[in-house]
């Protein structure tokens, strides 16, 4: 069906392993589902054996491939891309393309008379199928759902995190040149670019994984390529619970929060779980409101049905086109949103987006890097200087103070396990400075003998918190007070 010239020319010599295939002009100029930039020469497990629950201990490295295979993936990969035609490939749905290419690699290695086992000859299929497909050695990693983060540092290395913990596996890559070729791949799919002039980039994966790059020369050792992944069964509160994260009255609590339009920064380190708990607390978000979502790479997943997602831009070749964080949330303000969700905030568009909270936009939500909520207050104040503003520090708080309801603060501790360590809420001012008061806190014990963190969370006795009127507003103050009563109680 997909054979352009026949067994003739499955008879052609192979390249070596060190350059890409051939192309014919006509195959060149064929729209192809995806770009082939060069022959992935690396090994991938086959995916039957990755979607298996992986072992505590940390996985024993596969052999490195040799030389002669290769030279024979070379081989292979340059008659196929001979023979097929990449145009009729690219109707196919994905299922049926891969089994196309495997029977014409099978009908190749049989007229090459290629001397393979079963085993190698499956390896061989898949790689063959993720290199055409895919993103080559990465797709084993990317179809297991139980890894959180994939951090490639340069050809030769590769790391993933499990449970919390950081392991090294079993993935390589035949080159640099064939590691920022899958870069290139990725990042051109949302319209981006990466390469000597451009070496820094953020985008994401189709599924909403974020992907950030940064290649050579910034890069020495080779491309460095980061993705966070997200899980395929979305996180909700009840799962954070059943994990330890928070306590059942907690997430009752976040319910209400969400629930009754407070004004809501999320806190945290890098992979505390900022994201998947912003993601969570929109869920409680009313299905009639107006939502708009700011993001540096779009990947907060919204369930409700009014929803308008907006990206920046990084510039272009020229320098030009560049659209900012801050040029987004100041967009926001002209499409009547009721809520404005900004996925990370980390420049001087916090005040924009303070600006907005105090000026009827209430329920907006944002993350921040910070590591208590005390320090999330000091930041947005930097943030604000960063900016320019020349105004009076205690009129800077005075804004702060006056727009945010709630701090949320995630944190991921020294065993891997990530806690919602405090529900803080913003009182007001007394003289100069901003006063908080805590309704939750995470009280950490020690650890167990197989270094597992024990700790619990704790209330701080708040009779009725600052967001109680609201709370009565929305009809939550009787779900409220038998939460914090039963906070109390513990």
């Amino acid at each position: 069906m997909f054979g352009k010239r026949g067994n003739e020319g499955m008879g052609k010599g192979g390249v070596g392993a060190g350059s890409p295939p051939p192309m014919r002009p006509d195959v060149a100029k064929t729209p192809s589902p995806s770009v082939i930039a060069d022959p992935v020469r690396d090994a991938a497990p086959q995916r039957s054996a990755v979607v298996a629950a992986p072992s505590p201990q940390p996985p024993r490295r596969k052999p490195a491939r040799t030389e002669d295979y290769y030279n024979t993936k070379s081989q292979v990969f340059s008659a196929l891309i001979d023979t097929i035609d990449l145009s009729q490939l690219a109707k196919l749905d994905p299922e049926s393309a891969r089994e196309e290419i495997r029977d014409i690699v099978n009908d190749i290695i049989t007229i090459k008379n290629l001397a393979m086992s079963i085993s190698e000859q499956e390896e061989l299929l898949e790689d063959i199928c993720n290199d055409v497909l895919g993103y080559g050695p990465l797709e084993p990693l990317l179809a297991r759902d139980d890894i959180a983060d994939i951090m490639v540092n340069g050809a030769g290395q590769t790391f993933i995190e499990v449970g919390g913990k950081t392991i090294e596996s079993e993935i390589r890559f035949r080159d640099n040149s064939q590691l920022l070729s899958i870069c290139q791949r990725i990042v051109s799919q949302v319209g981006r670019r990466v390469d000597e002039s451009s070496p820094i980039c953020d985008a994401r994966l189709p599924d909403g994984s974020r992907v950030n790059v940064i290649a050579p020369p910034l890069a020495i050792d080779g491309p460095a390529l980061t993705i966070r992944k997200f899980k395929k069964d979305k996180l909700n509160l009840d799962q954070l619970v059943r994990f330890g994260a928070i306590t059942p009255e907690g997430a009752t609590l976040l319910q209400i929060i969400g629930r009754v339009r407070c004004n809501v920064v999320i806190s945290g380190g890098t992979g505390s779980g900022k994201t998947t708990l912003l993601n969570c607390l929109t869920r409680y978000i009313d299905t009639d409101e107006r939502v708009i979502t700011c993001e540096d790479t779009a990947e907060l997943q919204l369930q409700q049905p009014h929803v308008v997602r907006l990206e920046t831009r990084p510039p272009n070749i020229e320098g030009e086109g560049e659209i900012t964080m801050r040029d987004l949330v100041k967009n926001c303000l002209r499409m009547r949103p009721e809520r404005i969700i900004v996925g990370e905030v980390r420049g001087p568009e916090v005040f924009d987006l303070l600006q907005a909270m105090n000026t009827g936009h209430d329920g907006s939500m944002g993350t921040i890097h910070a590591n208590t909520p005390r320090e999330c207050l000091s930041r947005m104040e930097s943030m604000i200087a960063m900016g320019g503003f020349s105004l009076p520090a205690k009129t800077v708080r005075e804004i702060i103070s006056g727009s945010i309801d709630v701090i949320i603060q995630a944190a991921r501790l020294r065993d891997g396990s990530r806690r919602i360590t405090h529900i803080t809420e913003v009182i007001g001012m007394e003289g100069d400075v901003i006063v908080t008061q805590d309704l939750m806190r995470y009280e950490m014990d020690g650890e167990d003998a197989a270094g597992k963190i024990i700790g619990r969370h704790m209330s701080t006795g708040i009779g009725k918190p600052h967001f109680w009127d609201r709370a009565r507003y929305y009809n939550e103050e009787k779900r409220l007070a038998s939460a914090l009563d039963a906070m109390a109680a513990v």
